[in-house]
C-alpha cells in the first residue's frame, strides 16, 4: 500500500522537471495524477504514460494557468475524469533572465508575463481547486516558490518578486482555508532542469557554494513535496530545499 492510495493529484507544469518527478513519485505511492501542461504536450503525455505503467490512472490536460477560465475547465475535467481532487501542486512557472542591475530591461511586458503565470496562475489554480479539495474532506496544496523569493537574487527582479508573493500567498491561504486544506510552499535553490541546460559555469559556481556540494535533482524537490502532503499538521510553511546554500 502507498501513502497516497485513493488520492487524486493535479500537478501544473507536470510534464517536465520537478513536476514530472513529483507526478511519478505520487503515482508510485498510489495516487492517480492529472498532468497539466501549456506547451509541453509530448512530455506531458509521456509522463501520463509512465504513470499508467505504474498501475495508476493518469490524465494529461492542457491549460494556460494564467487563464482563469481555462483553469476552471481543467479542474472540472480532472474531477470528471478521475473522480475527485485531493492534492494540488502549483509547479508551473516561467522566468526571463535579466541582470539584477539592468532596471531598464524590466519592461511591463516582462513583469506582466512573469506575474501572470507565477502569481495569478498559482492563485487561479488554488481558487478553482479549493472547493473540490474541501468536498473530499480536505487535502493539500503545495506551491513551488524559490529561494529567489527569500534572498532577492535570481534570474530577474521580477522573478524574485513573483516568488516572494507566492510565499506570502501560501501563508494567507493556509489561514483562510484551514482546517480543511493545508497549504505550504517549497523554496528550491538551483535545480538540474532544462532551465539550466548548458550553463556549466553557473552550475559549477552554485555547486561549489552549496555545503552539500551538488545541485538539486528534480527528485530531491519531489521528495520534499511528498513529505508535506503526507503530513496533516503542517500548514503555512515554506520549506527551503537548497542543499544549505542559503545558510
Amino acid at each position: 500500500m502507498g501513502y497516497l492510495d485513493g488520492k487524486v493529484a493535479l500537478i501544473t507544469g507536470g510534464g517536465t522537471g520537478i513536476g514530472r518527478a513529483t507526478a511519478l513519485l505520487f503515482a508510485g505511492e498510489g495516487a492517480d495524477v492529472a498532468v497539466n501542461y501549456s506547451r509541453s504536450q509530448t512530455e506531458a503525455e509521456t509522463t501520463a504514460d509512465e504513470i499508467r505503467a505504474l498501475g495508476r490512472r493518469a490524465l494529461a490536460v492542457r491549460a494556460d494557468v494564467s487563464d482563469d477560465a481555462a483553469v476552471h475547465r481543467m479542474v472540472e475535467q480532472v474531477v470528471t475524469k478521475l473522480g475527485r481532487l485531493d492534492i494540488l501542486v502549483n509547479n508551473a512557472g516561467i522566468t526571463q533572465f535579466v541582470p539584477l542591475d539592468d532596471l531598464e530591461s524590466l519592461s511591463d511586458e516582462v513583469w506582466d508575463a512573469i506575474f501572470a503565470v507565477n502569481v495569478k496562475g498559482t492563485f487561479y489554480c488554488c481558487r478553482a481547486a479549493v472547493p473540490k479539495i474541501k468536498s473530499t474532506g480536505g487535502g493539500h496544496i503545495v506551491n513551488i516558490a524559490s529561494i529567489a523569493g527569500i534572498i532577492g537574487q535570481g534570474s530577474s527582479i521580477a522573478y524574485c518578486a513573483s516568488k516572494s508573493v507566492i510565499i506570502n500567498l501560501t501563508r494567507s491561504l493556509a489561514v483562510s482555508q484551514a482546517p480543511e486544506v493545508c497549504v505550504n510552499a517549497i523554496a528550491p535553490g538551483v535545480v538540474d532542469t532544462r532551465w539550466v541546460v548548458g550553463q556549466d559555469a553557473f552550475l559549477r559556481t552554485n555547486r561549489e557554494a552549496t555545503p552539500l556540494k551538488r545541485i538539486a535533482t528534480p527528485e530531491d524537490i519531489a521528495k520534499a513535496v511528498f513529505g508535506l502532503v503526507i503530513n496533516d499538521f503542517i500548514t503555512g510553511q515554506t520549506l527551503v530545499v537548497d542543499g544549505g546554500k542559503t545558510l
